[in-house]
């Protein structure tokens, strides 16, 4: 008698406590899901179009597209390895500068999923002299990153020491402040921008890689030829050396105002012992009469040296660079 009253109330007991731990397994992990996603920057869908906005404004795929005329060249200020840059004005009168993929590029499917995860990363990123980036988009006739407009352009005529200072500023803090470190991997006078006060900004993030401690860090060449580091024509993996490497060529370039290939040839013959300080500058450039801006600029080019040497340990850090050229 009571086995026969007992066993269904057990069943029904038992089939309700297995259903609760079912159920609270699925609501703790779609609350972790949410929780996960709170965190991350909110994804705006539009189609086929994914964007992510830092930026005070609602801003679709067409509004891009109508503002540079769907990337006429025309707009076009700038080019590098990874892609081209183009400058869309809005209707509102804000400014931005889109950095759109090579077809090449957005067509690899390998890059897909670690472009994204690069830019939840690069949205993090604060830094004075680093270009802000306020979003990016992907659609199926292009993928571009959407990057604050600096409005002098590329380095090519303020050939100063706080320049180089400034991009010796921002790559210390992406290799030494930054969890996990960031590698730029196309660091070109094309990609050192100027506003009006003449402050320097590293710009274009599309190269970018993070430098995870857990990984082999190989990766395919990218870059701008002569500014690339030499090792990785045989080793194929990225390190923050490869980065530091480009620098030196940038700083030389800036106080040289030669061609990077010209001038690595160059130094290549000769011994940088034996060159004097107004054989590196620029010829075009009155000779400093100032003892401290001499002693700078001699500072610049020694530091630039130990950066382009061809063993990547021997090279120093950007975080001892920047030390050095604040002194």
């Amino acid at each position: 008698m009571w086995n026969t009253l007992t066993s269904p109330l057990f069943l029904i007991l038992g089939f309700c406590f297995w259903g609760f731990l079912v159920f609270g397994y699925v609501w703790y992990h779609r609350h972790q899901k949410a929780t996960k996603n709170e965190s991350q920057p909110e994804i705006k869908r539009h189609g086929d179009v994914g964007i992510i906005l830092n930026y005070d404004g609602r801003i679709a795929y067409e509004d891009f597209i109508k503002a540079t005329h769907d990337f006429d060249l025309k707009y076009c200020i700038g080019t590098g390895g990874y892609g081209s840059v183009y400058e869309a004005k809005l209707p509102n009168g804000k400014t931005f500068a889109l950095k759109k993929l090579h077809r090449y590029e957005a067509k690899q499917p390998a890059l897909d999923k670690s472009f994204k995860n690069e830019v939840q990363v690069l949205t993090k990123l604060r830094h004075k002299n680093i270009v802000k980036l306020y979003g990016f988009c992907f659609h199926t006739n292009c993928n571009f990153l959407v990057y604050e407009y600096i409005e002098n352009g590329s380095l090519f005529c303020a050939l100063r020491v706080k320049i180089v200072k400034d991009v010796a500023q921002a790559l210390a803090y992406m290799h030494h402040d930054c969890i996990p470190p960031i590698i730029h991997r196309d660091i070109s006078s094309n990609n050192i921008l100027l506003n009006s006060q003449t402050e320097a900004f590293v710009a274009d993030f599309g190269a970018a890689r993070l430098l995870n401690p857990d990984s082999s860090n190989q990766t395919v060449v990218a870059g701008t030829l002569g500014y690339v580091a030499p090792e990785l024509a045989y080793t194929m993996v990225v390190t923050e050396k490869c980065d530091v490497y480009s620098f030196g060529v940038v700083a030389l370039e800036t106080i040289g105002g030669q061609h990077p290939r010209d001038l690595l040839s160059s130094l290549s013959l000769s011994s940088g012992s034996s060159t004097s300080l107004a054989d590196v500058l620029d010829g075009r450039l009155a000779y400093p009469t100032n003892g401290r801006i001499q002693k700078e600029l001699l500072r610049v080019y020694n530091v630039a040296l130990a950066c382009i040497v061809k063993d990547p340990k021997s090279r120093p850090t950007m975080r001892s660079v920047s030390l050095e050229l604040s002194r």
